[in-house]
Parts: structure tokens; C-alpha cells; sequence
């Protein structure tokens, strides 16, 4: 059985965990974890799991307060590039959890893709987007999700179809561990103004 030991070149010991958060305070992690790629990450998950170590996952830290004793087991940051890719093809787009959220929005907009752009200013990661179904009033990042790949706390990963997936206002269903990328569709923006203008006409 593999130890956290077996991963020294991506763990920090009694890590600082206040720079990685917005409001800058809060302990350490008795074990930092950055991992390279999905295939390390699931390693790492499997070795917590089997040797009863607590997991806490550290996204962008917008949301996020930590206890001045620090926290216990292993924090896992997804702060690679493997896990932070953002893929467009037509009008579906893939993106991986670790990505800025404003990175997604910038990407989707520069493709000429409508229905993010209602979410400027919003900060984090795309994980943490989903996980808490980020929006306002005129929508939110839920409404455009197809699919969800995850990884449970025992280190499997599958992916979650839209009719399996439900979010309402500040609210997923994603309970998983760690949730790895999503793909989402959405309308051109030539769509969009074609859809308003058909509204506007009575059509």
C-alpha cells in the first residue's frame, strides 16, 4: 500500500494555506498537495482514501475561511495546467476545473459564444462554480452544463450526464470529491440577438 510518503516532489509540509485565500489568513495544511495530472491526482485520492487520511479540496479561495489551527489531512490544490484547459469546439466547450471562472468567461466570448458573459466579476475557479451553481439574476453557470466528470473519495472517476445532474440557486447536486472538467453548450451570439429580434417581432 502506497504512503503520502511516495509523493514527495509535489507535497509541502505545514503549508501556509492564507495566501491561496482572499481574505489572507488562516493556518497551515499539514499537507499541501499540488498534482501534475489526472493520473497523479487519482493516485493521491487512492493513498488518502486507503490510508484514512482526511482530503479538503482548495479552489480559488474566494469563498473560503480558514481556521487559524490549520487544517488537518491533505489540502489538494488543482493549480497545474493539466487541469485547467479550456477547449471550444462550435459551441460546446470543455473546461477544466482548476480554471479561473473569469478565464472561461473571456475564452467563450473571444469564440463569439453568448451566455456567460451575464457572469463578469464573479471570482474562483470553474470547480468551485459548479459546486456552488455561480449566477445572478440573469442566469447562472449550471443552466448551461451537459456533463460533469468527478472523482469520488475513493479515487474513481466518472462522468455524470445532464438528466443525473440538477442545480437550483446556489445549489448543485455535484457532492463528489473533486470535480475534474465539464462540457457545456451554448448559443452563438448571432443566436442570440436572431432570437431576440424573432421576441421583439411577435414571431
Amino acid at each position: 500500500m502506497r504512503s503520502l510518503d511516495d509523493f514527495k516532489a509535489i507535497t509541502r509540509r505545514d503549508e501556509p494555506l492564507a495566501p491561496y485565500t482572499w481574505l489572507k489568513t488562516g493556518g497551515p495544511a499539514q499537507y499541501f498537495i499540488a498534482p501534475r495530472n489526472a493520473d497523479e491526482l487519482v493516485e493521491v485520492v487512492r493513498c488518502c482514501h486507503q490510508n484514512h487520511v482526511a482530503i479538503h479540496v482548495l479552489g480559488g479561495g474566494s469563498n473560503l475561511l480558514v481556521q487559524d489551527g490549520g487544517v488537518a489531512g491533505v489540502v489538494l490544490h488543482l493549480s497545474d495546467p493539466a487541469f485547467s484547459k479550456v477547449e471550444i469546439s462550435g459551441t460546446s466547450v470543455t473546461a477544466g476545473a482548476g480554471a479561473l471562472l473569469s478565464h472561461l468567461i473571456s475564452e467563450t466570448v473571444k469564440a463569439g459564444l453568448a451566455g456567460l458573459d451575464t457572469l463578469v466579476g464573479i471570482p474562483g475557479t470553474v470547480g468551485g462554480a459548479l459546486h456552488g451553481n455561480a449566477g445572478g439574476k440573469s442566469g447562472d453557470v449550471g443552466q448551461h452544463v451537459r456533463s460533469v466528470r468527478v472523482l469520488t473519495i475513493a479515487g474513481e472517476s466518472f462522468v455524470r450526464q445532464e438528466d443525473e445532474l440538477a442545480f437550483a440557486y446556489r445549489f448543485s447536486s455535484l457532492n463528489e470529491l473533486i470535480i475534474l472538467e465539464a462540457v457545456s453548450n451554448f448559443i452563438s451570439k448571432t443566436q442570440k440577438k436572431s432570437r431576440a429580434a424573432c421576441a421583439n417581432c411577435g414571431l
